[in-house]
């Protein structure tokens, strides 16, 4: 029987690796999961619900009785949600929660394409292919601003370039799941890539692993 092609994606806020995974998963015809939804998702019915994002016991249920629908809401790949999950996915009780989700998802039998944090060294440390996805803080900003100015933002490349520092430190501080490449994973740094080329990198190390 053929081995489910699972692909896992790490790396950082603004790095490039959603928009790739999905090109990825488009490519290869398999399912794809952004699990950083999952915990914008949380923060932001928490926060609207007017609970107390730091306290892990009141957010905790709601990652439990998460479903996909709470998915399709389109402010949740707006900046404020991006912070907002940043300070639930602290919480091992919501990481706990949502871990039996994403590897549901993943343990599909043609296999699944997953981006986040954790993906390959937490929730599929099994995965046939692993990429994390990388950039400098500083590319990331620009990204991140420029991203925002098309929308008729106005915004402040210093303050995202703080965002993104402060972010990147918290992500890989945290005592559960801290933001690491897995030991196996192939590095794709798309500093200086435009999406096609690093689209055509990934093709290449996923093929390669295949073969």
């Amino acid at each position: 029987m053929t081995e489910p092609l699972t692909i896992a994606i790490d790396g950082p806020a603004a790095a490039g690796k959603g928009t790739l995974a999905k090109r990825l998963a488009e490519h290869y015809g398999l399912p794809y999961l952004d699990t950083g939804l999952l915990y914008r998702a949380i923060g932001k019915l928490a926060e609207g619900s007017g609970i107390d994002l730091d306290d892990a016991a009141a957010v905790a249920p709601i990652a439990e009785r998460l479903d996909t629908s709470h998915l399709d809401d389109g402010s949740l790949r707006g900046r404020e949600a991006g912070e907002l999950a940043s300070r639930v996915a602290v919480h091992p009780q919501v990481r706990s929660a949502l871990t039996a989700f994403q590897r549901d998802f993943a343990a599909r039998p043609e296999g699944a394409v997953l981006d986040g944090r954790d993906i390959g060294t937490v929730i599929c440390p099994h995965a046939r292919v692993k990429i994390f996805v990388t950039a400098s803080a500083e590319v990331r900003a620009r990204r991140r601003t420029d991203e925002l100015a098309a929308k008729g933002r106005d915004v402040a490349y210093e303050r995202i370039l703080a965002e993104v520092r402060e972010r990147d430190a918290r992500d890989a501080g945290r005592s559960v799941a801290p933001l690491k490449p897995a030991a196996d994973a192939h590095l794709l740094d798309t500093s200086e890539l435009d999406i096609e080329t690093a689209f055509r990198a990934a093709c290449e190390i996923i093929d390669r692993s295949l073969a």
